[in-house]
């Protein structure tokens, strides 16, 4: 899978999606100023990341149908919405797939906005790597923020052990389903050609 990730594999352009999805962002923005009011700063940079990424595509391509997949975007959005971060490891690991899922979304989001491009492999890369790193800028802004601003965090370095465990797990498992999902639809894409050549993003594949 060498081919460059087509952006239309994570964007949809149905107004029923588009509605659900613009109010996913209204969801996400109402989540981020709660956050930035109760000093809860990473929830409010996540947050902010999601809606951002949720619109990227619209803003793109001028048109407000344009829009990420809506589950895509709920998976996403709900650990934010009920702060479930540092609530147990099966809690961690959920919210492990939906940062997994809005790391993916960056990166459909820096292919439409900037000269950035991704094959299949490297976004999965990309995925896993991204997840870990979120588990981590969490742990050290929320630990900065419990210090000076007294904000709840992890009681002991078993929990914080736990969260990196969750979420590593969470990436590794978010990458291979999304490995599976690009080789379904690579073939899918291969079946519709009927055997001939198919383009998929700017490169050119045989069955």
């Amino acid at each position: 899978m060498s081919q460059q990730l087509p952006d239309e594999w994570f964007i949809k352009d149905t107004r029923i999606n588009a509605a659900i999805a613009w109010l996913l962002v209204g969801v996400l923005v109402a989540v981020a100023i709660t956050a930035f009011l109760e000093f809860l700063l990473v929830r409010m940079a996540l947050a902010a990341v999601a809606a951002f990424v949720a619109v990227a595509p619209a803003l793109a391509r001028r048109t407000w149908t344009h829009t990420v997949p809506w589950p895509l975007l709920l998976v996403c959005s709900l650990p934010l919405v009920a702060g479930v971060v540092g609530l147990g490891f099966v809690a961690n690991f959920v919210t492990g797939l939906s940062i997994a899922a809005l790391g993916m979304l960056v990166v459909v989001a820096l292919q439409l906005t900037s000269s950035v491009r991704m094959t299949p492999n490297f976004a999965v890369f990309f995925v896993v790597l991204a997840t870990m790193a979120t588990a981590g800028f969490w742990a050290v802004g929320s630990a900065t923020s419990a210090r000076y601003l007294g904000t709840p965090f992890v009681g002991t370095n078993d929990d914080l052990m736990m969260l990196f465990t969750a979420a590593t797990l969470a990436g590794v498992v978010a990458g291979g389903l999304f490995r599976l999902y690009f080789r379904r639809r690579l073939r899918a894409n291969l079946e519709r050609a009927g055997g001939e050549e198919v383009r998929v993003g700017n490169e050119v594949m045989f069955p």
